[in-house]
């Protein structure tokens, strides 16, 4: 099991949820934030503290955000490790 960033975070990219991850699994694409599946531990530490909300376990990922599990795993064995807070690109979306 994993957790997902979904589509909140697309333009948005807080980084808020990296500084928290005790396995570091999150990496970091030019638009967005994605969490590679196979470090993903499921402890949940990421979930509050991401401010637009973007982020779900794969089993409540919302139906219209399905594709982003895949898309988590495709681009988070493209994409560099993200372990820092960074200054956000926009205000969360919604």
């Amino acid at each position: 099991m994993t957790h997902v960033v979904a589509e909140p975070c697309f333009n948005c990219k807080y980084t808020d949820c990296v500084v928290v991850c005790p396995v570091e699994c999150f990496k970091e694409g030019e638009s967005m934030l994605f969490i590679h599946p196979e470090e993903c531990i499921d402890c949940e530490a990421c979930v509050p503290e991401c401010p637009p909300q973007a982020i779900f376990h794969e089993d409540n990922l919302p139906a219209q955000w399905a594709d982003y599990l895949k898309l988590n795993a495709e681009m988070s064995e493209q994409c560099p490790p993200i372990t820092e807070k960074k200054e956000p690109l926009g205000p969360p979306i919604g």
